[in-house]
């Protein structure tokens, strides 16, 4: 019975749109000469065969896109419910993904024969390509408490998340005592916490946890999974720092997210976010912006992608050495990137997750991710209408925040 209720309701349907174009044909030719009252029948099929990418990160995209289709897994799911129901063709077994590992943390072996030239590959994408479905790991330091308990007691006006590694002791307390100094600034509620993996003695890293451990103990700022701190890793920090501020942090009305080698004029940007409102604070994404790019296929550069990971160009993104976004639009992105795979660099990867928001970063002028001209980098007032620069010792960051905070600085 169910499989006849569903043939009647697909011959309805298909009478409706036969009556429709009709009506269209009809009506839209009605003021022609008779000669051009001809129907135009297309060459082509509306719907394409679906066909997998030779591009393994493609793929994987096309698989997702069909998974969250509500109305092709409405049919898949009524086809295999149902074997006599021939209106609906089976989804292909290349997008089904048979022989998946249900633990996404197991390395997914079959990436081997699946990606062509894997064998060839340098052991940071071997690596990345094993471990591209997991997304979630162990958080062994944590701060529970960090945006609920600031000095005012109310949600944090701008949370700093500062990504860095283990042995960077210094960058990390250079920005304590600069930019990224927690507390009230500018009469706003600001917050720092620094992102870290897990360095391993894989990577030639010495141990340097008792050190972490001594340096969270008096900070209270450090985040640290158990997942390996490589450039490729970037994005799995970019996924589990969103799922944290989603969990720990979900008032914070607006984000800088960058670099720990980044000077960040934090009494810049909090003049900026004040004089924001309605729905461009609500879906702020400002940066230095790249367009019209896509993938490096040189091998001797660190950002090199093989034709056999991915094929296409890149949506615009900005810059990793820092950007500025909104709470909302954080919350936003954490849902939007269950939709993307993980992607081995991260600031194009942000850009991939707000492309399936319908939305793109905005330029902003204040970020120099490449710099400012040498002549002018000793210059106080070089700074002062800035918003980012990089890069920077733990020195300079010191040194350009003196420089802005002196009351006698005047600048023309």
């Amino acid at each position: 019975m169910a499989g006849l209720r569903r043939k009647l309701k697909f011959l309805v349907t298909l009478m409706t749109v036969n009556l429709f174009i009709f009506i269209l044909v009809f009506h839209g030719g009605g003021g022609q000469d008779k000669g051009h009252n001809k129907v135009l029948v297309p060459s082509k099929r509306f719907w394409s065969k679906l066909a997998p990418s030779q591009a393994y990160w493609n793929r994987q995209q096309q698989r997702l896109d069909l998974q969250h289709n509500p109305i092709l897994a409405s049919s898949n799911s009524n086809n295999t419910s149902d074997d006599d129901d021939d209106d609906v063709r089976p989804v292909p077994d290349w997008l089904n993904d048979t022989g998946l590992n249900p633990d996404p943390c197991q390395p997914d072996y079959r990436v081997t024969t699946h990606v062509k030239d894997y064998n060839s590959l340098p052991p940071r994408f071997k690596d990345f390509l094993l471990y591209m479905r997991c997304r979630s790991y162990p958080l062994v330091v944590d701060q529970p408490h960090v945006c609920q308990k600031t000095r005012r007691g109310e949600p944090p006006f701008l949370l700093l998340a500062v990504k860095s590694l283990a042995p960077h002791f210094d960058r990390r307390q250079a920005i304590r005592q600069s930019w990224g100094r927690a507390g009230v600034l500018a009469n706003r509620t600001v917050v720092t916490v620094f992102l870290l993996g897990n360095t391993t003695a894989v990577d030639h890293h010495p141990d340097l946890s008792e050190m972490l451990r001594y340096e969270n103990t008096h900070h209270r700022d450090i985040l640290q999974w158990d997942y390996r701190d490589s450039f490729f890793n970037l994005t799995v920090k970019e996924v589990l720092f969103l799922d944290w501020m989603t969990t720990r942090c979900p008032g914070a009305q607006f984000v800088f997210k960058g670099d720990d080698d980044v000077f960040v004029n934090t009494l810049r940007i909090l003049a900026f976010l004040k004089g924001l409102s309605g729905p461009r604070a609500r879906d702020l994404f400002v940066g230095d912006v790249i367009t019209n790019a896509g993938p490096n296929r040189d091998k001797k550069v660190k950002y090199f992608i093989p034709e056999s990971l991915f094929v296409g160009n890149y949506p615009p993104y900005a810059g990793g050495g820092g950007y500025l976004y909104s709470g909302d639009l954080a919350r936003r992105l954490h849902g939007a990137s269950q939709h993307v795979p993980l992607y081995p660099i991260d600031d194009v990867y942000t850009g991939m997750c707000l492309r399936k928001l319908g939305l793109g970063p905005e330029k902003h002028k204040g970020f120099k991710t490449f710099d400012i001209e040498e002549k002018y980098r000793r210059n106080p007032c070089a700074y002062k209408g800035l918003m980012l620069v990089h890069s920077r010792t733990p020195q300079e960051m010191i040194q350009i925040w003196a420089w802005l905070n002196d009351p006698n600085l005047t600048c023309q």
